[in-house]
């Protein structure tokens, strides 16, 4: 059974940072994509990043680009989200998805079928 688990989440002032950790497991091949996604309730789904477990990553909001890194560890099946100088506006409930059999990663949240359960980071002013 594919499974992933969120980590990482918490509560800090505007300027500082936090790691989100999601941890795979039952996933199997290479061309698998892990991508972050963050909501607000009332509002849509948003892509923050996506990493490809075969290379390569990608950082689809704008708004995180320079102070967003995603990252992935192989060996501990586990896909990393730093945020760096969190602002008030990166409040939200931050999940991880995944999709396999993959080319690319898409930004869109109906083509993850593997969902965590979320992690709530909120920002302070």
């Amino acid at each position: 059974q594919s499974q992933l688990m969120e980590s990482g989440g918490g509560s800090v002032q505007t300027g500082g940072s936090l790691r989100l950790s999601c941890a795979a497991s039952g996933f199997t091949g290479s061309r698998n994509c892990v991508a972050w996604f963050r909501q607000v309730p009332g509002n849509e789904r948003e892509a923050v990043a996506a990493v490809y477990t075969s290379g390569g990553s990608t950082v689809f909001a704008d708004s995180v680009k320079g102070r967003f890194t995603i990252s992935l560890d192989n060996a501990r099946n586990t896909v990393y989200l730093q945020m760096n100088n969190l602002q008030p506006e990166d409040t939200a409930t931050y999940y991880c998805a995944a999709a396999t059999l993959r080319f690319t990663c898409p930004r869109d949240s109906p083509l993850y079928p593997y969902w965590g359960q979320g992690t709530q980071v909120t920002v302070s002013s």
